[in-house]
């Protein structure tokens, strides 16, 4: 997509943004980045699928069951 730089700024279209709430601008060298607020750090998502199986541990050992192909499910 292109558009001109007016006197106010650029406009970005809001079905660009869906979802979004609030942006980071930053420039970096010749580029422009808009980041979405808040979503950056995965440690936000935690919570969203929860374990699920004869698990008790989940909360103890969440690491393990992250990086282990196959959880011990008792």
């Amino acid at each position: 997509m292109r558009t001109k730089v007016t006197e106010h700024g650029v406009l970005i279209p809001k079905q660009m943004l869906e979802g979004v709430d609030e942006v980071e601008i930053r420039k970096e060298r010749s580029a422009i980045l808009l980041l979405p607020v808040g979503h950056a750090d995965p440690i936000r998502e935690l919570g969203q699928q929860p374990v699920t199986g004869n698990v008790d541990d989940a909360s103890i050992n969440h690491d393990r069951y992250c990086t282990v192909s196959e959880p011990r499910l008792s």
